[in-house]
């Protein structure tokens, strides 16, 4: 494995610290400034808002530039952002702080994906991208933790602190190790020819499959705690050890995801579909059961981030003239989704439908995605 691709999967797992550590600390900055939790979460949702719009903005005009260059930018501001967090002195420069550290997030994903595809050989690009993905997940699972309770050990600042200085480890490492862009020179494209891409096919069904997909994964998994507690009857003190084996399932599913996108592409995602579609399907009569239930979310775990990879391996197989807006693309279908799939989960809850109606969501969402992905298939195969 080339140390290059490691150096990516450093950024990509500072990036995702950043971006989820902020829930283990809101209480803190609610406290320390003076604001409202709910006030506090508009450090959640304007990041989000950030990632979905500067990531295809940022990728349409910058399609000419070496990647190399672009996932350093990226890196520095990321690192400049962090940094202003951590000196903030009142809510309204943090929140401002943490939106331009937002609006790098997409860009820096889509050029890293472009990036670490010319690191290996085409075989094993869907490993590639599932090592960038892993950034992610493993983030969750080792660097939200951490960077929570040093907040709660220090104060939330010296997680800002500390959050640079994985950027500032990423930063050193790409400079490092990435090498220049020679050997994809050919692949810089206008502004133009970036939007064109978005009219193929392959491009706009697989952003379509992953719209449906993370829509039904978190109308679910938002409220993933009450089900485990209130439906499923786990004890509040277990919760955390579940998720904690959730994000280490993940994990294993973003690599296995990686290995299958190589092997056979559509193939492999309409079996990781199927698969999550018999997940929710089983989840609906047993989510008051709460043996059987965990074991489904742990399979589920595995399962929903194995969907990653393939979905990205094939937008970039089919970009590889223009890849940077496309790519940067995927992370804001998934923020976007994910902010569908909470929302509608919430206002089902406030409705007055119980939570054990969520599983319900993801089957109808996975099927829709199942149903696009069978359909392209079927196409590649006829012709």
């Amino acid at each position: 494995m080339p140390l290059a691709l490691l150096s990516l999967f450093a950024g990509a797992f500072a990036i995702g610290t950043s971006e989820f550590v902020i829930a283990g600390i809101l209480p803190s900055v609610s406290t320390d400034l003076g604001i409202s939790i709910p006030t506090a979460g508009l450090l959640v949702s304007l990041y989000a808002l950030g990632v979905a719009i500067g990531g295809p903005v940022l990728a349409a005009f910058t399609g000419r530039l070496p990647r190399k260059m672009l996932v350093v930018v990226y890196l520095s501001v990321f690192i400049a952002g962090n940094m202003a967090c951590a000196l903030a002195p009142g809510f309204q420069l943090l929140l401002i702080a943490r939106l331009v550290a937002s609006l790098i997030h997409g860009a820096f994903f889509g050029a890293a994906m472009v990036t670490a595809t010319t690191l290996v050989d085409e075989n094993r690009r869907g490993f590639a991208i599932s090592l960038i993905l892993a950034g992610l997940t493993v983030s969750n699972v080792v660097g939200v933790p951490f960077g929570t309770a040093i907040g709660t050990a220090f104060g939330w600042r010296v997680t800002f602190w500390a959050v640079a200085a994985l950027g500032v480890v990423s930063l050193a490492t790409v400079t490092l190790l990435v090498p220049a862009d020679g050997a994809h020179e050919g692949t810089r494209s206008s502004f133009l020819a970036e939007l064109k891409v978005l009219t193929r096919e392959r491009v706009y069904s697989t952003l379509l499959i992953i719209l449906a997909q993370t829509v039904g994964q978190f109308a679910l998994f938002t409220y993933i705690s009450p089900i485990l507690t209130d439906i499923a009857g786990v004890p509040l003190d277990v919760v955390p050890w579940l998720l904690l084996v959730f994000g280490v399932g993940s994990t294993i599913g973003v690599l296995i995801g990686g290995r299958l996108a190589d092997w056979r592409l559509l193939a492999s995602l309409n079996g990781i579909l199927a698969a999550q579609l018999i997940v929710h399907l089983l989840m609906v009569p047993f989510v008051g059961n709460a043996w059987i239930f965990t074991l489904l979310v742990l399979l589920w775990g595995g399962t929903t981030f194995a969907f990653g990879a393939p979905v990205q391996t094939r937008i970039l197989a089919s970009t590889r003239d223009s890849p940077l807006l496309a790519a940067s693309l995927v992370p804001s279908a998934f923020n976007v989704s994910i902010a569908a799939g909470a929302w509608l989960g919430g206002a089902l809850i406030d409705g007055g439908q119980s939570y054990a109606v969520l599983p319900w969501i993801g089957v109808v969402a996975t099927a829709v995605a199942l149903a696009f992905a069978g359909w392209q298939w079927t196409r590649e195969r006829a012709s």
